[in-house]
């Protein structure tokens, strides 16, 4: 048994504090296009906005949840830690994070011949990584 694909990439699900905050980092800053807002069950609100073909699905609830990402990066805690797009404009990127006020967790390191990397946080502490290969 596999999985059978019916899409190149996948979709992710974040659940927010602040929608205000989150769609200003991810639209306004990395520029992720926006596509549709609305409720959906179990009582949160979800807001659609495309990364390539990736969706990426920023959540809210009301109340909000109390627990928050486990603090120290990716070596806080186990479970998923970052996530990783793959960039050919990666100082540009890391550049626009930092001049936008958010942390600089990682700044542009190569970390093997011609692959570097950089991680940022959002706005909840959520860790995002861009890579850059060639």
């Amino acid at each position: 048994m596999s999985v059978q694909l019916t899409k190149d990439s996948i979709d992710l699900g974040i659940v927010v504090t602040d929608i205000e905050a989150s769609l200003k980092f991810y639209r306004d800053t990395l520029g992720f296009t926006f596509v549709a807002d609305g409720p959906m069950p179990g009582g949160m609100h979800m807001w659609r906005l495309m990364c390539g073909t990736s969706m990426i699905k920023l959540v809210t609830f009301d109340p909000t949840p109390e627990a928050r990402p486990a603090k120290g990066g990716i070596g806080g805690a186990t479970g998923y830690r970052y996530w990783t797009m793959s960039v050919s404009n990666i100082q540009e990127i890391t550049d626009a994070v930092a001049a936008a006020g958010y942390k600089v967790r990682i700044p542009v390191t190569e970390i093997r011949a011609n692959t570097s990397i950089s991680m940022v946080e959002d706005p909840d502490g959520n860790w995002v990584e861009f890579l850059a290969i060639g």
